[in-house]
């Protein structure tokens, strides 16, 4: 695999209503959709839309929604052959170490291995662990939702993590509002044990701090028309990954400004994997 993913699995369903319902206010929506979505699989799937040999590691329920899944990941090509059905909700929170194991050979033969929160942090650390062990995978953490108090080892076994604003304050104590508060909080992370860091800031781009340099890099985000800021986060990341994975002439810097342009895309359209671009619908020079 070029990037294999360990993590969550959700259905969105999703009402469009004119603004939030006040408390015992009853509103009238113009529109409900269900998507597939959680952080893991959007990653995934954005990696593979770019045109990535992706694997997902997760669980998903024996119902309509986890058999949908699963079809929706083989039209997508991403590998789901061990993948593991439990009949009980919140399966995302059943992946335990023995799936783990048995899928250890995808993390082991995998050029970037991708793992973030919505599973048990115990699992997602373990994969990170399996993948560092081999020395050549590169690990990404995308540390959402954030814990307070993460083990610190998290720090230790990624190459590169990346937090939005919220994250990085949650996991540093720090005021994360403007570009020049991401930059400090982007230097704790590494005296923390990060070895590259990246904080995504919304409209505003992201920061990128490499391990080869002490100085911050702040790329800015074009100017779009935002439908849907859904999955934003999640098209970053992936696309990231994809990068890492087919280009590691690349630097991690212009990993994440071309990841910034696709991920610009995304958020013009409704939804979330669905807004997610192919690498057909791109500009020939973000692959060259």
């Amino acid at each position: 695999m070029d990037v294999t993913v360990v993590g969550s699995c959700n259905v969105d369903l999703i009402s469009y209503v004119p603004h939030l319902p006040k408390p015992g206010e009853t509103l009238q929506g113009s529109k409900f959709s269900m998507g597939y979505g959680g952080k893991g699989a959007n990653q995934c799937v954005m990696a593979s839309k770019l045109g990535a040999s992706t694997a997902m590691i997760s669980k998903v329920g024996k119902d309509t929604f986890g058999d949908g899944f699963i079809k929706n990941f083989q039209d997508l090509g991403v590998n789901t052959a061990q993948n593991s059905i439990v009949i009980v909700p919140g399966a995302n929170l059943l992946l335990n170490s023995d799936d783990l194991s048995k899928a250890e050979s995808f993390i082991q033969t995998s050029k970037v291995v991708v793992c973030q929160l919505e599973i048990d942090p115990v699992i997602s650390l373990a994969a990170l662990k399996v993948a560092r062990q081999q020395g050549s995978v590169k690990t990404v953490f995308n540390p959402a939702p954030a814990l307070p108090s993460l083990d610190k080892e998290f720090y230790m076994n990624c190459d590169v993590i990346v937090p939005n604003e919220t994250e990085a304050e949650i996991l540093t104590g720090l005021p994360v509002q403007t570009v020049e508060e991401a930059d400090i909080a982007a230097k704790r992370l590494r005296e923390l044990g990060c070895k590259n860091v990246i904080v995504t800031l919304g409209s505003n781009g992201c920061i990128v701090l490499e391990q080869s340099s002490d100085g911050i890099i702040h790329l800015p985000a074009p100017s779009v028309n935002a439908v849907d800021t859904t999955g934003a986060g999640d098209s970053f990341i992936g696309s990231l990954a994809y990068f890492m994975s087919k280009r590691p002439d690349l630097s991690l810097t212009e990993c994440a400004r071309r990841a910034i342009q696709i991920a610009s895309v995304s958020v013009q359209y409704p939804g979330t994997q669905t807004s997610f671009p192919t690498q057909d619908k791109l500009p020939e020079q973000l692959f060259s």
